[in-house]
């Protein structure tokens, strides 16, 4: 494979932390007193891999595939948007080489789910778990974030021509 049939892409993403709804991050529900408000079932970590996919095929964003205007999406679980998205980069031939996802999160710790997130991941992309990394980390209490108001999520991805 030679480089120039390689891409990689970058994908970022935030949510508001509010009470009573559930905290879902890369498919997996974690035990906690707030979740992640957003259009659809808020999953910063699954929003951040597919951007990044979209990212590194040129195809845009989530929200040029997945308006938040559209109702149809309205609470939708995130695997949705990234089997879509996996469709699209099977289309253009190339495949997923590796995926590394960090969470950005004050509360809770998440070391005890990062290996079902790993496993989610993987099972949806159809790849060995060793080319999927979740990581977690916090802010230090500084900001949004680190004030338990918000979460958020980065991933790269590296893609090969089939």
């Amino acid at each position: 494979m030679s480089n120039r049939n390689l891409r990689i892409g970058h994908g970022y993403d935030v949510h508001q932390l509010v009470d009573s709804i559930p905290l879902i991050i890369c498919g997996v529900t974690i035990d906690f007193s707030k979740g992640s408000l957003g259009h659809s079932d808020g999953d910063v970590g699954i929003h951040a891999i597919c951007d990044a996919i979209l990212g590194a095929l040129a195809l845009g964003d989530l929200g040029t595939h997945f308006p938040s205007s559209d109702s149809k999406w309205s609470g939708k679980d995130s695997s949705v948007f990234l089997m879509h998205v996996l469709k699209l980069m099977h289309n253009q031939g190339y495949d997923i080489q590796n995926i590394d996802c960090t969470i950005i999160l004050q509360s809770p710790h998440l070391n005890t789910y990062i290996q079902s997130m790993r496993q989610v991941i993987a099972d949806i992309c159809k790849v060995d778990i060793g080319m999927v990394s979740i990581k977690a980390t916090t802010t230090d209490k500084l900001g949004v974030i680190g004030q338990g108001k918000g979460i958020g999520a980065s991933a790269i991805v590296l893609l090969g021509k089939l």
